[in-house]
C-alpha cells in the first residue's frame, strides 16, 4: 500500500521507513527540510521516485500543517505518525511542548478527515510516559492505563511536560476517534527507553546521538571510567518498536488498539558487561570491575498485546547492546 511516514528522520522512523519498503509499500516521508529528505533518500538508494520520496512540513503543529502532504495522486492508504513537536529549549512548557504535541496530532488527524477519505488505517507513536503513574505505579502495567498527571501538573517542569505531552496527545487522537468517527481506524504504539543500531550515515558526530542511546556512547568514549550510572529502566530495541508499527499498520485485529513495546528491565551494570564481553578493545573505557546492579526490581510490564496480536518477538538485551555498538563505533571510525 501507500504510506505516508512522518518524521521520517527520526531514530524510530527510519527503521519504520526501512521496513515498511522491505515489506513492498510504497512510502511519502514528511521532514523538516530538504537536507533531512536527501539525507533518507542517500539512505535508501536506488529507489523511484514512485516508492520512495519526501514532503516538506517544518512545524507539524502549525494549523493545516499537512493539508497538503496528506494528497497523493495515487491516494495514500494508511499513515504512520512519528513525527512530535521539535524544540532544543522549551521554557513555555505550555506552548512550547503541551499545545504542539496536541495539535500536531490532531492536524494530521483532521487532515486525513478532510483530504484524504481513502485512507484506513492511522498508527501513532505514542509513549509509555503516557500510561506509567510516577505516584503510585501498578505491579504490573498494561494497556488500559493512563497517566494520571494533569494539564496543570504538566507546567512543572521539563521532565513533567515531556510526559504530560505524550499522555495529552494520545488522548486527543482516542477522543478525535470517538467524537468524530472518522472513515479510518486508530492503533497507537507506546514505547518505553527505545535502545537500538543507528542507520548508517544518518549520524557524522556522536554528539548527535539520540537521547536513549547517550549511555552507549558514554560508555564506550570513556565517560563512564571511573564508575557506572546507577539505575534500572524498562526497554525496547527500536528495530521491535518498527516491526510493531509495521504490523500494527497491516494487520486488521490490531485496529482501535493500543500496544506497549517492552522488552523487559535493564540496569547500566548490565549494559556495560556485555560491552566488556563482546568488545575487548573497548576494555580501558569501563572500570575494572563492574558490580552487576538487579534489573529485576520495580513494576512489571504486559507486553502480550504486542506477542500475540502483532506476532513481535523481542530481542534480548545482549543483543541489542552488541548491534548498538557496533553501529555506534561505525560513526567514531
Amino acid at each position: 500500500m501507500k504510506v505516508l511516514l512522518t518524521g521520517g528522520s527520526g531514530f524510530v522512523a527510519q527503521h519504520c521507513l526501512r521496513l515498511l519498503l522491505k515489506h513492498g509499500h510504497d512510502v511519502v516521508t514528511t521532514v523538516r527540510s530538504a537536507e533531512k529528505g536527501q539525507q533518507l533518500l542517500s539512505a535508501n538508494p536506488g529507489l523511484p521516485t514512485t516508492k520512495l520520496s519526501y514532503v516538506i512540513v517544518k512545524d507539524i503543529a502549525e494549523p493545516n500543517a499537512f493539508d497538503k502532504a496528506i494528497i497523493s495522486s495515487p491516494p495514500f492508504a494508511a499513515v504512520l505518525h512519528t513525527a512530535s513537536p521539535f524544540h532544543y529549549a522549551a521554557t513555555d512548557f505550555e506552548n512550547d511542548m503541551l499545545k504542539p504535541a496536541v495539535n500536531g496530532t490532531l492536524n494530521i488527524l483532521n487532515a486525513i478527515k478532510a483530504h484524504a477519505p481513502e485512507i484506513k488505517k492511522v498508527v501513532v507513536t505514542s509513549s509509555f510516559a503516557a500510561i506509567i503513574n510516577m505516584q503510585s505505579p501498578p505491579e504490573v502495567y498494561d494497556e488500559s492505563m493512563w497517566n494520571p498527571i494533569s494539564w496543570e501538573q504538566a507546567q512543572t517542569n521539563g521532565a513533567m511536560a515531556y510526559v504530560g505531552s505524550k499522555k495529552f496527545a494520545e488522548k486527543a487522537a482516542r477522543d478525535f476517534m470517538a467524537v468524530e468517527k472518522p472513515g479510518f481506524a486508530l492503533a497507537t504504539v507506546n514505547p518505553v527507553l527505545v535502545f537500538g543500531p543507528i542507520m548508517e550515515g544518518s549520524l557524522t558526530s556522536l554528539n548527535a546521538v539520540n537521547t536513549s542511546n547517550v549511555v552507549f556512547r558514554d560508555m564506550i568514549q570513556g565517560r563512564m571510567k571511573d564508575g557506572i550510572t546507577n539505575g534500572s529502566f524498562s526497554w525496547v530495541d527500536v528495530r521491535d518498536v518498527a516491526a510493531m508499527h509495521v504490523a500494527a499498520l497491516e494487520k486488521s485485529e490490531a485496529d482501535g488498539q493500543r500496544f506497549i513495546a517492552a522488552a523487559g528491565r535493564y540496569s547500566n551494570s548490565e549494559i556495560a558487561s556485555i560491552i566488556k564481553k563482546h568488545f575487548p578493545s573497548l576494555q580501558d573505557k569501563l572500570p575494572e570491575h563492574i558490580e552487576l546492579e538487579s534489573s529485576k526490581a520495580g513494576y512489571g510490564i504486559d507486553n502480550s498485546s504486542a506477542e500475540k496480536i502483532l506476532g513481535v518477538k523481542f530481542r534480548d538485551l545482549a543483543h541489542a547492546v552488541v548491534d548498538t555498538v557496533d553501529s555506534l563505533l561505525k560513526v567514531e571510525a
